[in-house]
């Protein structure tokens, strides 16, 4: 059955190679695809998930970080005094407008924090000291947005709502699902920058004491009036659902995955579909001979998975090489391993799927034909 299987497939060598430019079509669309959405998603919560937080504190029925409103500062010695935290911090993030030395106006996103502390600060730290950011007017920016941002060393200003700003550090790879390139600062500086009272924060982190219950401890501290309290993880959620689903971007993304799919599923469909007619009269006479509709099946089956197989192999060598050159910008296309199986597997369904178009039309063969002219 297999060597019959790859002498139909490999026959015709141009049809052959027709069917893998599809596959390989299929899958490199449907993994940048599938991988940019990963990569969005985690853009777009980067500055959650790294926070070290075990809770937030917003305002109430705030649904993504950069909409959240101000509230009084008095909640932060009110979390305080909850039995089981063990710390409570500051933080601003919101959009501001960054003047370039050249004059230039660029969206960012400015990311407040207190350098004292031990939550919500930068990651990935390749030139400069966190504790710089406690003088006035210090900023850190991402090297993958420093051309964006006019920045080309240390020490270089710019401005932020009129305030100077100055470069003392730079990260690597914080990257933003925005236009708006992500910019840590103060807590201090960063009500400067966006214009807020002393009295008033936008969101706080808290971390809760070795051994406590994070669930009770956001139970308690509900009590908090005009706020809502949640999980970072289900804030995380909250920013992700928020930016992939509720603007619309993720389902571009994921559609044009899903037309990648299909692409490939038409492609071998047709070519299995081309291959098996071409060798009609061959399976014609296996039926003839005795040959069971299950070994023809299986003989059309084997063409489709290797096919799949050797395609997929091609194509997620090609996307895999997309992915790592992705890393050195500014859009990330993430392939975890279960993507990977999960598309592999993908790919073996949609080609068993194609192969049914030609099983159907094996089923209806009559062995008789040929006998006939």
């Amino acid at each position: 059955m297999a060597s019959l299987a790859r002498k139909n497939l490999f026959h015709d060598r141009v049809r052959f190679a027709v069917t893998l430019t599809g596959i390989v079509f299929s899958v490199v669309l449907a993994t940048v695809q599938l991988g940019l959405f990963l990569g969005f998603t985690a853009a777009t919560a980067d500055v959650i998930d790294h926070s070290g937080a075990d809770l937030w504190i917003v305002s109430t029925g705030a649904t993504h970080l950069e909409g959240v409103t101000a509230f009084g500062e008095q909640q932060a010695f009110r979390a305080m005094a909850t039995p089981g935290v063990a710390r409570v911090e500051k933080r601003v993030v919101q959009f501001g407008q960054w003047k370039r030395p050249d004059g230039a106006q660029e969206g960012v996103l400015l990311v407040g924090f207190e350098p004292a502390g031990e939550l919500g600060r930068p990651w990935n730290v390749v030139a400069g000291d966190v504790r710089a950011l406690e003088q006035a007017d210090t900023v850190f920016v991402d090297e993958l947005y420093a051309d964006k941002l006019g920045v080309t060393h240390l020490g270089q200003t710019a401005e932020i709502g009129g305030y100077r700003a100055r470069v003392v550090g730079f990260t690597r790879g914080i990257r933003t699902f925005t236009t708006a390139p992500p910019v840590f600062t103060s807590f201090k500086n960063a009500q400067n920058y966006f214009g807020l009272r002393e009295d008033q924060v936008l969101a706080l982190l808290v971390s809760v004491t070795p051994g406590a219950d994070v669930a009770a401890v956001q139970r308690a501290l509900a009590a908090l009036r005009d706020v809502d309290v949640h999980t970072t993880a289900e804030w995380s959620r909250r920013q992700q659902t928020y930016w992939m689903f509720g603007t619309g971007a993720g389902i571009t993304v994921l559609i044009a995955a899903a037309l990648g799919i299909i692409v490939g599923v038409v492609v071998v469909a047709q070519t299995i579909y081309a291959a098996t007619v071409d060798h009609i009269r061959e399976f014609g006479t296996l039926k003839a001979m005795g040959a069971t509709n299950g070994f023809i099946y299986g003989v059309i089956l084997q063409q489709a998975l290797t096919s799949g197989a050797l395609g997929y192999a091609a194509g997620m060598a090609i996307a895999l090489a997309v992915a790592t050159a992705s890393q050195q910008g500014t859009t990330a296309i993430l392939v975890p391993p279960w993507l990977a199986l999960a598309l592999f597997a993908l790919t073996l369904g949609m080609c068993a799927l194609a192969s049914i178009v030609s099983i159907n039309k094996v089923t209806r063969l009559d062995p008789a034909m040929v006998f006939k002219g």
